[in-house]
């Protein structure tokens, strides 16, 4: 998994799992990786798998079997949309929304492309 610099590992790990959840690779009251086993495939410190684990299961997202393991909440889709829903609309849209005042894009050729978008994504 490649880094970045703009947000804390944990973080990044904890979006990378989220993904997992979102794509069904990680199924609702499926088992998820143990610390150990994402640290190694991450390549980081399994401390930082743990505080991810710790803030996802804060969230909701994952609880804890007592020695089984970590495991998928039953409605951890829904929590992770509504999360990341929430943070696209309070920090993600409003730097979109100042390069499309920027740039003077309207609405309405958003909305077009957007339509455009949708459909190539229903075909896929």
């Amino acid at each position: 998994m490649e880094f970045n610099n703009t947000q804390a590992i944990y973080l990044q790990i904890a979006d990378h799992v989220c993904d997992q959840v979102q794509l069904q690779h990680w199924p609702p009251e499926g088992k998820v990786p143990s610390v150990r086993e994402l640290a190694v495939t991450l390549e980081v410190n399994p401390n930082t798998v743990m505080r991810s684990y710790d803030y996802l299961q804060q969230q909701g997202i994952i609880y804890t079997k007592r020695g089984l393991g970590y495991y998928v909440s039953e409605d951890a889709i829904r929590k992770i949309t509504a999360l990341r829903r929430e943070q696209f609309l309070q920090e993600e849209l409003p730097q979109f929304f100042k390069k499309m005042f920027l740039l003077s894009i309207e609405l309405d050729e958003l909305k077009a492309r957007f339509e455009k978008f949708k459909s190539r994504q229903s075909k896929v």
